[in-house]
Protein backbone atom coordinates (compact mmCIF):
# COMPACT_ATOMS: atom_id res chain seq x y z
CA UNK A 1 0.00 0.00 0.00
CA UNK A 2 1.00 3.62 -0.50
CA UNK A 3 0.87 5.28 2.93
CA UNK A 4 1.36 8.92 3.90
CA UNK A 5 1.95 9.74 7.58
CA UNK A 6 2.32 13.21 9.09
CA UNK A 7 4.88 13.90 11.81
CA UNK A 8 7.28 10.94 11.62
CA UNK A 9 10.29 12.46 13.39
CA UNK A 10 9.54 10.78 16.72
CA UNK A 11 6.92 9.12 18.89
CA UNK A 12 3.86 7.59 17.27
CA UNK A 13 4.77 8.78 13.79
CA UNK A 14 8.23 7.25 13.80
CA UNK A 15 6.98 3.96 15.29
CA UNK A 16 4.19 3.70 12.71
CA UNK A 17 6.49 4.53 9.81
CA UNK A 18 9.01 1.92 10.98
CA UNK A 19 6.40 -0.79 11.46
CA UNK A 20 4.58 -0.20 8.17
CA UNK A 21 7.81 0.09 6.17
CA UNK A 22 9.08 -3.15 7.71
CA UNK A 23 5.88 -4.83 6.52
CA UNK A 24 6.65 -3.87 2.94
CA UNK A 25 4.37 -0.87 2.50
CA UNK A 26 5.60 2.18 0.61
CA UNK A 27 5.73 4.82 3.33
CA UNK A 28 6.03 8.57 2.93
CA UNK A 29 6.25 10.77 6.00
CA UNK A 30 6.30 14.48 6.72
CA UNK A 31 8.69 16.09 9.13
CA UNK A 32 9.76 19.55 10.27
CA UNK A 33 13.12 18.80 11.88
CA UNK A 34 15.53 16.24 10.46
CA UNK A 35 16.43 13.40 12.80
CA UNK A 36 17.74 9.86 12.32
CA UNK A 37 15.96 8.58 9.26
CA UNK A 38 14.26 5.22 8.90
CA UNK A 39 15.66 3.19 5.99
CA UNK A 40 13.07 2.67 3.28
CA UNK A 41 10.86 5.58 4.34
CA UNK A 42 10.60 8.61 2.03
CA UNK A 43 10.88 11.84 4.04
CA UNK A 44 8.97 14.95 2.94
CA UNK A 45 9.76 18.24 4.64
CA UNK A 46 6.41 19.84 5.42
CA UNK A 47 5.01 21.97 8.22
CA UNK A 48 1.33 21.08 8.62
CA UNK A 49 0.51 24.76 9.22
CA UNK A 50 1.83 25.77 5.78
CA UNK A 51 -0.68 25.37 2.94
CA UNK A 52 1.92 25.21 0.18
CA UNK A 53 4.19 22.75 1.94
CA UNK A 54 1.19 20.47 2.60
CA UNK A 55 0.12 20.68 -1.05
CA UNK A 56 3.66 19.95 -2.25
CA UNK A 57 3.92 16.89 0.02
CA UNK A 58 0.69 15.40 -1.31
CA UNK A 59 1.55 16.21 -4.93
CA UNK A 60 4.97 14.58 -4.52
CA UNK A 61 3.38 11.29 -3.45
CA UNK A 62 0.86 11.41 -6.28
CA UNK A 63 3.51 12.22 -8.89
CA UNK A 64 5.63 9.25 -7.79
CA UNK A 65 2.95 6.69 -6.92
CA UNK A 66 -0.27 7.82 -8.59
CA UNK A 67 -2.38 7.31 -5.46
CA UNK A 68 -2.54 7.35 -1.66
CA UNK A 69 -4.11 4.24 -0.16
CA UNK A 70 -3.82 5.21 3.51
CA UNK A 71 -3.44 8.62 5.09
CA UNK A 72 -2.45 8.73 8.76
CA UNK A 73 -2.79 12.11 10.44
CA UNK A 74 -0.44 12.08 13.41
CA UNK A 75 1.35 15.44 13.69
CA UNK A 76 0.47 17.31 16.86
CA UNK A 77 1.62 19.34 19.83
CA UNK A 78 0.24 20.49 23.16
CA UNK A 79 0.09 23.38 25.60
CA UNK A 80 -0.21 22.71 29.30
CA UNK A 81 -1.56 25.04 31.97
CA UNK A 82 -4.71 26.73 33.25
CA UNK A 83 -6.97 27.99 30.48
CA UNK A 84 -7.26 31.34 32.22
CA UNK A 85 -3.57 31.97 31.57
CA UNK A 86 -3.49 30.75 27.98
CA UNK A 87 -3.47 33.32 25.21
CA UNK A 88 -5.58 33.59 22.10
CA UNK A 89 -2.41 33.12 20.07
CA UNK A 90 -1.65 29.86 21.90
CA UNK A 91 -5.20 28.66 21.28
CA UNK A 92 -4.84 29.57 17.60
CA UNK A 93 -1.50 27.76 17.38
CA UNK A 94 -2.90 24.67 19.10
CA UNK A 95 -5.79 24.41 16.66
CA UNK A 96 -3.64 25.26 13.65
CA UNK A 97 -1.32 22.31 14.24
CA UNK A 98 -3.63 19.66 15.66
CA UNK A 99 -6.88 20.34 13.80
CA UNK A 100 -6.26 22.58 10.79
CA UNK A 101 -3.13 20.61 9.95
CA UNK A 102 -5.37 17.59 9.47
CA UNK A 103 -7.96 19.62 7.55
CA UNK A 104 -5.33 20.88 5.11
CA UNK A 105 -4.33 17.36 4.18
CA UNK A 106 -7.88 16.02 4.01
CA UNK A 107 -8.97 18.79 1.65
CA UNK A 108 -6.40 17.39 -0.78
CA UNK A 109 -6.63 13.66 -0.04
CA UNK A 110 -10.39 13.05 0.09
CA UNK A 111 -10.85 14.23 -3.55
CA UNK A 112 -8.12 11.76 -4.56
CA UNK A 113 -9.67 8.80 -2.74
CA UNK A 114 -13.34 9.45 -3.55
CA UNK A 115 -13.20 8.84 -7.35
CA UNK A 116 -11.26 5.61 -6.74
CA UNK A 117 -13.94 4.37 -4.35
CA UNK A 118 -11.44 3.29 -1.72
CA UNK A 119 -8.93 4.49 0.83
CA UNK A 120 -8.36 4.69 4.56
CA UNK A 121 -8.09 7.84 6.64
CA UNK A 122 -6.69 7.18 10.13
CA UNK A 123 -6.41 10.15 12.47
CA UNK A 124 -4.78 10.29 15.88
CA UNK A 125 -7.05 11.90 18.43
CA UNK A 126 -6.72 11.19 22.17
CA UNK A 127 -8.78 10.16 25.16
CA UNK A 128 -8.40 13.90 25.77
CA UNK A 129 -10.73 14.28 22.78
CA UNK A 130 -13.37 12.30 24.67
CA UNK A 131 -13.10 14.13 27.99
CA UNK A 132 -11.82 17.58 28.92
CA UNK A 133 -8.55 17.15 30.79
CA UNK A 134 -7.62 19.72 33.46
CA UNK A 135 -4.64 21.92 32.61
CA UNK A 136 -4.69 20.47 29.09
CA UNK A 137 -7.77 22.31 27.92
CA UNK A 138 -6.38 23.68 24.66
CA UNK A 139 -5.10 20.24 23.72
CA UNK A 140 -8.45 18.63 24.58
CA UNK A 141 -10.29 21.26 22.54
CA UNK A 142 -8.17 20.50 19.47
CA UNK A 143 -8.82 16.78 19.84
CA UNK A 144 -12.57 17.31 20.35
CA UNK A 145 -12.46 19.22 17.06
CA UNK A 146 -10.86 16.23 15.34
CA UNK A 147 -13.57 13.94 16.72
CA UNK A 148 -16.42 16.13 15.47
CA UNK A 149 -14.87 16.77 12.06
CA UNK A 150 -14.25 13.10 11.38
CA UNK A 151 -17.69 12.05 12.60
CA UNK A 152 -19.17 14.39 9.99
CA UNK A 153 -16.68 13.29 7.31
CA UNK A 154 -17.51 9.63 7.92
CA UNK A 155 -21.20 10.31 7.30
CA UNK A 156 -20.52 12.38 4.20
CA UNK A 157 -18.27 9.72 2.64
CA UNK A 158 -20.13 6.61 3.77
CA UNK A 159 -21.10 5.69 0.18
CA UNK A 160 -17.68 6.41 -1.35
CA UNK A 161 -15.71 3.43 -0.10
CA UNK A 162 -13.47 5.60 2.10
CA UNK A 163 -12.96 4.28 5.64
CA UNK A 164 -12.58 6.99 8.30
CA UNK A 165 -10.97 5.79 11.54
CA UNK A 166 -10.15 7.65 14.75
CA UNK A 167 -7.63 6.29 17.23
CA UNK A 168 -7.73 7.61 20.78
CA UNK A 169 -4.49 6.91 22.65
CA UNK A 170 -4.18 7.17 26.38
CA UNK A 171 -0.86 7.89 28.10
CA UNK A 172 2.21 6.84 26.14
CA UNK A 173 5.89 7.34 26.82
CA UNK A 174 6.97 9.62 23.96
CA UNK A 175 8.75 12.92 23.45
CA UNK A 176 5.37 14.65 23.65
CA UNK A 177 5.81 15.09 27.41
CA UNK A 178 9.16 16.88 27.18
CA UNK A 179 7.95 18.98 24.25
CA UNK A 180 4.73 20.15 25.90
CA UNK A 181 4.78 23.94 26.07
CA UNK A 182 3.84 24.71 29.65
CA UNK A 183 2.03 27.92 30.57
CA UNK A 184 3.72 28.71 33.87
CA UNK A 185 4.07 32.38 34.88
CA UNK A 186 4.54 32.93 38.62
CA UNK A 187 0.92 33.96 39.16
CA UNK A 188 -0.28 30.55 37.96
CA UNK A 189 0.93 28.90 41.15
CA UNK A 190 -0.78 31.53 43.27
CA UNK A 191 -4.07 31.27 41.39
CA UNK A 192 -3.99 27.47 41.05
CA UNK A 193 -1.96 26.02 43.93
CA UNK A 194 -2.80 22.45 42.91
CA UNK A 195 -1.48 22.92 39.39
CA UNK A 196 2.07 21.72 40.10
CA UNK A 197 0.91 18.47 41.72
CA UNK A 198 -1.59 17.85 38.95
CA UNK A 199 0.99 18.46 36.21
CA UNK A 200 3.46 16.16 37.97
CA UNK A 201 0.79 13.44 38.04
CA UNK A 202 0.06 13.95 34.32
CA UNK A 203 3.73 13.72 33.39
CA UNK A 204 4.27 10.66 35.58
CA UNK A 205 1.41 8.85 33.83
CA UNK A 206 2.84 9.76 30.43
CA UNK A 207 6.45 8.81 31.08
CA UNK A 208 5.40 5.49 32.61
CA UNK A 209 2.84 4.82 29.88
CA UNK A 210 2.78 2.39 26.99
CA UNK A 211 5.48 2.40 24.32
CA UNK A 212 4.66 3.90 20.89
CA UNK A 213 5.43 0.54 19.26
CA UNK A 214 2.31 -0.83 20.94
CA UNK A 215 0.19 1.73 19.11
CA UNK A 216 2.07 1.10 15.86
CA UNK A 217 1.16 -2.60 16.04
CA UNK A 218 -2.50 -1.70 16.49
CA UNK A 219 -2.39 0.71 13.56
CA UNK A 220 -0.78 -1.97 11.40
CA UNK A 221 -3.80 -4.18 12.01
CA UNK A 222 -6.17 -1.31 11.19
CA UNK A 223 -4.33 -0.68 7.93
CA UNK A 224 -4.74 -4.35 7.02
CA UNK A 225 -8.40 -4.58 8.05
CA UNK A 226 -11.05 -4.70 5.32
CA UNK A 227 -13.69 -3.31 7.67
CA UNK A 228 -12.08 -1.34 10.53
CA UNK A 229 -14.08 0.06 13.42
CA UNK A 230 -14.85 3.76 13.59
CA UNK A 231 -12.93 4.23 16.86
CA UNK A 232 -10.09 2.51 18.68
CA UNK A 233 -9.24 3.49 22.25
CA UNK A 234 -5.60 2.43 22.64
CA UNK A 235 -4.82 2.80 26.32
CA UNK A 236 -4.30 1.08 29.64
CA UNK A 237 -7.24 -0.88 31.13
CA UNK A 238 -7.80 1.91 33.67
CA UNK A 239 -8.02 4.56 30.96
CA UNK A 240 -10.35 2.41 28.87
CA UNK A 241 -12.51 2.10 31.97
CA UNK A 242 -12.50 5.90 32.30
CA UNK A 243 -13.78 6.26 28.72
CA UNK A 244 -16.56 3.78 29.47
CA UNK A 245 -17.39 5.54 32.75
CA UNK A 246 -17.73 8.85 30.91
CA UNK A 247 -20.47 7.29 28.77
CA UNK A 248 -22.56 5.85 31.60
CA UNK A 249 -22.05 8.01 34.70
CA UNK A 250 -23.83 11.28 35.48
CA UNK A 251 -21.52 14.12 34.44
CA UNK A 252 -21.05 15.43 37.99
CA UNK A 253 -19.99 12.00 39.20
CA UNK A 254 -17.49 11.63 36.42
CA UNK A 255 -16.09 15.13 36.97
CA UNK A 256 -15.62 14.29 40.66
CA UNK A 257 -13.63 11.19 39.71
CA UNK A 258 -11.41 13.19 37.34
CA UNK A 259 -10.89 15.89 39.98
CA UNK A 260 -9.75 13.23 42.44
CA UNK A 261 -7.51 11.49 39.90
CA UNK A 262 -5.80 14.74 38.87
CA UNK A 263 -5.29 15.80 42.51
CA UNK A 264 -7.68 18.75 42.39
CA UNK A 265 -9.40 17.78 45.64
Amino acid sequence: MIILITGISSGFGRAMAQKLADEGHTVYGTYRHSEDRIPGVVYLKADVTDDEQVRTAVETVIEKEGRIDVFINNAGMGYGGPLEFSTVEQARSQMDVNWLGMVRFLHLIVPLMRPRGEGKIICVSSIGGLMGLPFQGLYSASKFAIEGYLEALRLETRDTGIKVVVIEPGDFSTAFTSRRQAIAPEEVQRAYPKYAASLASIEHDETSGLRPEYLANKVSRIVGSRCPANHYVIASPLQKLAVFAKRILPSKWFEAILAWYYKLV
